[in-house]
């Protein structure tokens, strides 16, 4: 049985994550939203669900109909108890499908930010190995509340709930697939944002830091792919 890779728009791919799953030899389904695939109906075709970012947010269901359909999926596979990892937009719809508000948080995070384990998050299997605060790549201005009987994994300073676990769903608001080029690709594509943001967000101190933060969150993120690749049981 496959897995399956859900992308919302075709710049936000799986990356590096993509790479690690190739590596395992496991070769996922591909969902592409924005080119008009359709939300599967039955989750139990797929071992696992990976679910990727994107700029639109889980309450545009009337600009973007597919949500609902992924919002029902969503919790098909929670009830099956089916892996799910969410990042970003993806974290966001599995909170809204599991109950959970998701709303305007008080500040984008776009660039490069501190995330902190909590003591759940420092004895999750998914964060073993890390220290308690690493860096990640951030692209967000949305957050959400913990669903009841989730617990919260992590946070930062401007976001209080970055990483939860919800029964067989992980949540992750930060990005652990990027690559240097597609943080290039995506301050490119989303100008008319960033040109929203130029008193708060330096797209160019944020290339400029890149190179710096590859290496420890290049670490950082193998060991993650590597504990989520126990979690799955890939071999």
């Amino acid at each position: 049985m496959k897995g399956l890779i859900i992308k919302h728009i075709d710049i936000e791919g799986p990356g590096r994550l993509g790479e690690f799953l190739s590596s395992k030899g496991t070769l996922p389904d591909y969902i592409e939203l924005e080119n008009g695939d359709h939300v599967p109906k039955n989750p139990d075709d797929y071992r696992f669900i990976l679910i990727l970012g994107g700029p639109m947010n889980v309450y545009e269901e009337d600009k973007y109909p597919y949500l609902k359909d992924e919002d029902r999926f969503i919790k098909d596979a929670i009830k099956r108890g089916i892996p799910i990892l969410g990042i970003c937009l993806g974290a966001q719809l599995i909170a809204k499908a599991a109950g959970a508000r998701v709303f305007a948080n008080p500040a984008k995070e776009i660039g490069w930010y501190n995330v902190t384990l909590t003591k759940e998050g420092l004895e999750d299997p998914l964060f073993r190995g890390l220290d308690r605060e690493f860096s990640v790549f951030q692209w967000h201005g949305d957050t959400f509340f913990i669903p009841d009987g989730g617990v919260v994994l992590a946070g930062s300073k401007l976001c209080k709930n970055q990483a939860f676990r919800y029964r067989s769903a992980y949540g992750l608001q930060f990005h652990l697939e990027v690559t240097e080029g597609m943080i290039k690709e995506w301050i490119g594509s989303y100008q008319g944002e960033l040109d929203s943001l130029k008193e708060i967000i330096d797209p160019a101190r944020i290339i400029g830091e890149t190179p710096k933060e590859m290496p420890a969150y290049t670490k950082n993120s193998e060991t993650i792919f590597k504990n989520l690749g126990d979690i799955l049981h890939l071999q």
